[in-house]
């Protein structure tokens, strides 16, 4: 087949692929309006007692006096006020690393970070927090390319990266344009190669996002709040110990089908049935 054989069939058949991202796009941007609905919110037994002004300068300013206590009390008000919030997070985690609850600490850092993954600060602080935990738990070993997609992920929020698939998604339509209707052949082949270049991060982009979204959504992840709990083989209080897990530890809820108890997974392959009562979902 000729270059403009090729080229006319390219001008047919272009707009179904083009379709297709475009209505992934959207769906990643529709699903994202919904995400302040199906994340669930705290269920901690630490109840939000009322307070006269629930404003995140009050929130600040409580924390600045080192009334603490009473900071995270605002923002966790500013929370049940207004929805989830990265930064809001963030500062209720601090809140409570300053009053050495490590467990609360490290559970509402991991929730800033699921909101908002590239930022270092968070990340800084829950490494602080994890520190201070009796569990060191050593990851199990992962393909090479397994850790480095999860890294590019992780590398920018869930809008960031609706916002590069976006302007990918509009650059490879320009390019399109002028490889299908400019005359030069020099610029077709440029502007060829740049459109390929442009749907590739289009689609990488929709990918990380689309990724990201999920995790917000599954929500399968949990912190251990209980000074310690006993992991059994069964779900049953007469199940066989395991093994021990502190508050503060991060483990992966695999079944969630019992009233009273989860099935969880360590990241070192460690796995059994944990009290639904000892953890708190991220």
């Amino acid at each position: 087949m000729s270059y403009m054989n090729l080229r006319s069939v390219c001008r047919c058949i272009t707009a179904a692929p083009i379709f297709l991202l475009s209505i992934l796009t959207c769906n990643i941007v529709a699903a994202e309006d919904t995400l302040s609905v199906a994340m669930p919110m705290s269920t901690d037994s630490t109840a939000v007692t009322p307070v006269e002004e629930v404003t995140k300068v009050a929130a600040d300013s409580a924390y600045a006096k080192e009334h603490f206590a009473l900071a995270a009390t605002i923002y966790k008000a500013l929370i049940a006020q207004n929805g989830e919030s990265a930064e809001v997070y963030f500062n209720l985690g601090n809140s409570y690393y300053r009053q050495d609850s490590i467990a609360q600490a490290i559970l509402y850092y991991e929730r800033a970070l699921l909101l908002d993954p590239a930022d270092a600060d968070i990340r800084l602080n829950l490494d602080m927090a994890r520190a201070k935990t009796v569990d060191k738990v050593v990851p199990q070993s992962e393909l090479f390319f397994v850790t480095a997609w999860r890294s590019l992920v992780l590398s920018q929020s869930v809008h960031s990266w609706m916002l590069c698939g976006w302007i990918a998604f509009a650059l490879l339509l320009l390019l399109l344009g002028a490889w299908l209707f400019v005359p030069r052949v020099g610029l077709q082949k440029v502007a060829f190669a740049g459109a390929v270049a442009a749907l590739c991060v289009c689609i990488v982009a929709n990918l990380a996002a689309f990724n990201q979204r999920r995790q917000m959504l599954q929500r399968d992840g949990a912190i251990i709040l209980s000074p310690s709990a006993v992991v059994k083989s069964t779900p049953s209080a007469t199940g066989t110990d395991l093994f021990i897990l502190h508050e503060g530890t991060h483990v992966d809820i695999t079944d969630d089908s019992m009233r009273d108890w989860v099935e969880i997974r360590m990241v070192d392959g460690k796995a059994g049935w944990l009290e639904r009562s000892t953890i708190e979902v991220i």
